[in-house]
């Protein structure tokens, strides 16, 4: 299988409209919201584990946070695309809003 090359949100998000409209489309939004926050929950999970709070059981598989973050990224770019934001435009926002406003907070 071809792997697509990624160099930007906007990237994700289209490869992930394109594979979500071959696949039956759009989950209505609150079934998305579940599917995230079951995501974030298995991104808790894994991080219990590698902080040494919960150990897997024998049969789990070892070594799946980077796999659950992207999960994770996943399900909140179904979001995105669902009500149309552009997530390159929002991150931008996001990291100039950190800058001026935590430029020294936690020096």
């Amino acid at each position: 299988m071809h792997m697509p090359v990624i160099n930007s949100l906007k990237d994700l998000q289209q490869k992930v409209d394109e594979w979500i409209i071959k696949h039956g489309g759009y989950w209505a939004p609150l079934a998305m919201l579940s599917a995230a926050l079951e995501e974030l929950g298995e991104v808790a999970r894994e991080i219990n584990y590698y902080e040494g709070f919960k150990p897997k059981k024998q049969n789990e598989r070892q070594l799946k946070l980077g796999e659950e973050l992207a999960d994770l990224l996943f399900s909140l770019i179904c979001i995105a695309n669902y009500y149309n934001i552009d997530l390159n435009r929002e991150f931008d926002k996001v990291l100039i809003k950190y800058l001026e406003r935590d430029s020294t907070r936690f020096l």
